[in-house]
């Protein structure tokens, strides 16, 4: 039996990881931190502001929504520390996953590693799905329209039964098109990608501040009241109400409950992360990408969201496309169709980066045997990225993108954003003990604060999302426990080279 807990909570040495980072078979360094914090921009700004806003005013928080950014964006500085620090001290692919085992060991990394992929990849079928009902809504304005046979998932899903329901939808044809057209390019490699995110970056960028700049002119502050139309609080315990107000499902809502369900809209910082490798200089470079994007992020998360309720009541916002046609809303219909057109090029980076940070932690898993090192962990050639997880996992993205209701995948990719998020705290508590005398090249502050408190607010974030999103969460592990005993623990690196020792 100790046998077995040895092999389960083995640690990857910390000179062992870094021995790896200078091996070969390495991914080609060539991102600087103007490029990081791009790819950081790239897959927090998008969905977020572009779709979410409007229903999470709405429905969840009213106006008190700029106050849900603030804290979701809060939770998200505690984990990028420590993410940061990590990302300084280990130069390797595998982001979560790898700090994971150089500190509570190789079952705690399979855990992450797994769950890691599902957030990247539920997160990208759900952008892809996003992205399909924004470029139709476009093509709309143009005249043109998608068959209805062809236009979306063949169910959509009902929160309030908790059931499926059929849509006449055979599938969601353009959200395929688009994972396989990004999954081509990220075949084709990460200075190619980078260039294409930057420019979609710029893109939407120019949007967002086009929205705050124009939109601050059009602001009506009796808007604003009441501030918190639907109370401070909505908090749950496993899907239990502990405080605040319900909506007619039972599911809390107010400023709090508003944090829990944006939160996705900050997925993405993280995956700066995964990018590692690829960076330059990682030492320096990946610190300011994850900290510069996620604050330039939240800033402007905050910005929208105050302009958009001061523009328009927050119960009359559209929820589907709230920001191009709250400025239809106040006469300004040649805005719309330039906000529309930038909210698919947004949209587009972030499936783009989602995309690129899912087959590379499938890259650090193989490394260390947990996944067949022969498709996961084969690094093309010519291009120098995982070509063929990358299609993998796009060939899986694009079946949950075009056949499953993107709130049904919604509901799937906060919880495991936030488990990831806690771990990497613990780590970093746990590395500080285990090596305190490691080179830091970047020192989370104040730690154990920052640390205990980025475990409590994703913790009470996760306990706040409704039951359904643990079940999932347990279903997606266990299966993820088998394939880890029947074959990952059987390959482990590790624990062959304990064996021979």
């Amino acid at each position: 039996m100790s046998r077995l807990t040895n092999q389960l909570f083995a640690r990857k040495p910390l000179e062992l990881l870094l021995e790896e980072a200078r091996g070969e078979n390495r991914l080609r360094r060539i991102l600087g931190p103007v490029q990081l914090t791009a790819l950081g921009v790239g897959a927090v700004i998008g969905a977020g502001i572009f779709v979410a806003t409007g229903s999470a005013a709405h429905n969840v928080a009213g106006p008190s929504l700029m106050l849900s950014y603030v804290t979701a964006g809060i939770t998200c500085i505690f984990a990028a520390l420590c993410y940061a620090e990590f990302a300084a001290m280990v130069p390797v692919a595998g982001s979560a996953y790898t700090y994971a085992y150089a500190t509570l060991g190789e079952l705690f990394a399979w855990i992450i590693g797994w769950d890691l992929v599902l957030e990247y990849g539920v997160a990208s079928a759900a952008v892809g799905t996003g992205w399909s009902g924004y470029f139709q809504s476009v093509l709309h304005k143009l005249g043109i329209h998608v068959p209805k046979l062809l236009a979306e998932s063949p169910w959509r899903y009902d929160a309030v039964t908790g059931h499926f329901v059929s849509t006449g939808s055979m599938m969601n044809l353009p959200a395929i098109l688009i994972v396989a057209l990004v999954t081509a390019v990220l075949v084709k490699g990460i200075a190619e990608s980078a260039s294409f995110n930057a420019a979609m970056v710029g893109i939407k960028l120019a949007a967002v501040l086009f929205v705050i700049g124009v939109g601050a002119f059009l602001v009506n502050p009796a808007n604003w009241k009441p501030f918190a139309p639907y109370g401070w609080t909505g908090i749950s315990f496993f899907g239990h109400h502990v405080s605040g107000q319900v909506d007619p499902s039972g599911t809390p809502v107010g400023m709090l409950a508003g944090a829990a369900i944006i939160f996705f809209a900050y997925i993405g910082f993280d995956s700066v992360s995964t990018h590692t490798e690829e960076a330059k200089n990682p030492q320096r470079d990946v610190p300011i990408g994850i900290i510069v994007s996620l604050v330039l992020c939240t800033i402007l998360y905050i910005g929208v969201v105050a302009v958009l309720t001061g523009m328009v009541k927050y119960d009359q916002l559209d929820v589907n496309a709230p920001v191009s046609i709250a400025f239809r809303q106040k006469g300004l219909g040649w805005a719309e169709g330039l906000i529309a057109a930038a909210g698919v090029a947004g949209i587009t980076s972030v499936l783009l980066v989602m995309m690129l940070s899912g087959p590379r932690v499938f890259l650090a898993m193989a490394r260390d045997g947990l996944v067949p090192k022969s498709t996961f962990g084969d690094v093309h050639p010519k291009f120098r990225t995982p070509w063929k997880s990358t299609i993998l996992i796009g060939v899986g993205i694009m079946a949950l993108a075009g056949l499953a209701p993107i709130d049904f995948l919604l509901h799937l990719t906060n919880i495991g954003t936030l488990l990831a998020f806690v771990i990497v705290c613990t780590a970093v508590l746990v590395m500080r003990r285990k090596y305190p005398d490691a080179e830091r090249p970047f020192r989370c502050p104040w730690v154990p604060v920052v640390p205990i408190l980025g475990i409590l607010t994703c913790l009470l974030l996760m306990f706040s999302l409704p039951t359904g999103n643990w079940w999932r969460l347990g279903i997606w592990l266990a299966l993820g426990f088998v394939i880890y005993f029947l074959y990952g623990r059987k390959h482990s690196v590790m624990r062959q080279q304990t064996e021979t020792h």
